[in-house]
C-alpha cells in the first residue's frame, strides 16, 4: 500500500507541477501535510539537497522522499510516478504546440499560466524563508523568535546575489560554511 501511495502522490506532483520550483508546494502538501512522511524541517532539508543536486527538483525530491520512506524500492517507485506524467504530457504538448502554436488560444493559455507559476514559487519560497528565519511554519510574534544568525546569512546572501554577478552555488556553499562557523560560536 505504501508503494501505491508513493507512486500516486508523486504521479500527482508530476502531473500538476508546472516548472521546477512550482512543484515545491505540491510536494509539501503531499509529503508533509497529507501523508506526514516528513516533518517541515526534513522537507526543508530535502528541498535544499534537491536544489543542490543536478536534475529537476520534483524528481530529486521523489527519489529522496522515496528512499526515506521505503528505501531503494520506494525511491524507484516515487521517481517513476513523478516521471511518467511528464513523459506523457511532453509528448502531447509537443504535438499540440507544433501544430497549433500560432493560435491565440494557445498563447492565451501560456500567458495565463505564468502568474500562477510565480505565485506557487513565491508561496513555497515564503514558507521556507519563515522556516529558516523563525524555525516554524508560522511567524512568531515579535523579533524574539527570529534566528539572527539565519537572518544575517540570508541578508548577506541576498545582497551579494543582487549586487554581484555571482553563481548561486558559491552563495550556497559560503552560506553553509558561514552556518557551521556561526552556529558553532553561538
Amino acid at each position: 500500500m505504501l508503494f501505491a501511495q508513493l507512486f500516486w502522490s508523486f504521479f500527482q506532483i508530476g502531473l500538476f507541477s508546472i516548472g521546477g520550483y512550482a512543484a515545491m508546494p505540491l510536494i509539501q502538501q503531499q509529503v508533509v501535510d497529507q501523508h506526514a512522511w516528513l516533518t517541515m524541517n526534513q522537507f526543508a532539508d530535502i528541498m535544499t539537497i534537491a536544489e543542490m543536486t543536478p536534475g529537476p527538483i520534483a524528481i530529486n525530491s521523489a527519489t529522496f522522499v522515496g528512499i526515506r520512506v521505503a528505501g531503494l524500492p520506494g525511491a524507484i517507485v516515487a521517481t517513476a510516478g513523478c516521471v511518467l506524467p511528464s513523459c506523457i504530457i511532453v509528448l502531447a504538448l509537443a504535438f499540440i504546440y507544433y501544430h497549433f502554436s500560432k493560435l491565440t488560444a494557445v498563447q492565451g493559455v501560456l500567458q495565463g499560466l505564468r502568474p500562477a507559476v510565480v505565485a506557487m514559487i513565491a508561496s513555497t519560497g515564503l514558507s521556507l524563508l519563515v522556516l529558516a528565519l523563525f524555525g516554524g511554519r508560522e511567524l512568531s510574534v515579535g523579533p524574539l523568535g527570529l534566528d539572527t544568525v539565519a537572518a544575517l546569512i540570508f541578508a548577506a546572501g541576498f545582497l551579494v546575489l543582487r549586487r554581484k554577478s555571482v553563481n548561486p552555488i558559491w552563495i550556497m556553499m559560503a552560506s553553509g560554511v558561514a552556518g557551521v562557523a556561526l552556529y558553532s560560536i553561538v
